[in-house]
């Protein structure tokens, strides 16, 4: 039984990334396990549409009966996730005007290619409030988007052999005899 069997592995790897994605995005929703950046609306906005819980989250732990769905939600999490990961946190940043809410390490054509992709150091302290908030972002998005592109590719296998089992049957072997065990 090929189609079940394969089914049986899909849904013991999703499972894991499925709650690792619902953790990383609480953790997200929460810079320094602090409540206060939530509820004064000082937390990426990415971070806030929580694809990591309904996209690669609960969804991916009802992959049998959403697989289309989740593959489509898996995708789009891993693209708000890598869109996160280019612009950078909002934060609260020494701006020329004084202390400021912003994203401040987001790309700027032709003058900043962005905090990705500058070598220098001293890019990861530009952020004053919440302390710490571009690593945590960086680790956070990056493992989120990493558990999600996973799933999109599982789900991807899961829908081809959903599609094969239904066109072939469900078992990969011509011979789907029952053999009497012999004592």
């Amino acid at each position: 039984m090929c189609v079940a069997y394969c089914l049986r592995c899909v849904g013991v790897a999703l499972v894991p990334l499925a709650l690792l994605c619902i953790l990383t995005n609480f953790l997200l929703l929460l810079p320094n396990l602090q409540l206060r950046f939530l509820l004064e609306g000082h937390v990426t906005s990415e971070a806030t549409w929580a694809t990591g819980l309904w996209g690669s989250g609960f969804l991916m732990l009802c992959q049998l009966l959403y697989s289309s769905l989740a593959l489509l939600a898996s995708g789009f999490c891993c693209l708000v996730s890598c869109t996160a990961l280019a612009q950078g946190p909002l934060c609260l940043y020494n701006s020329s005007t004084g202390p400021e809410w912003g994203v401040p390490l987001q790309p700027i054509p032709g003058r900043f290619p962005g905090y990705l992709y500058n070598s220098n150091v001293s890019v990861l302290s530009v952020c004053v409030e919440p302390r710490g908030v571009v690593q945590w972002n960086l680790v956070l998005f990056g493992v989120q988007g990493g558990c999600s592109a996973l799933q999109t590719l599982i789900c991807s296998s899961n829908l081809l052999n959903v599609l094969l089992g239904a066109l072939l049957g469900p078992g990969c072997l011509p011979s789907n005899k029952v053999v009497p065990v012999s004592v």
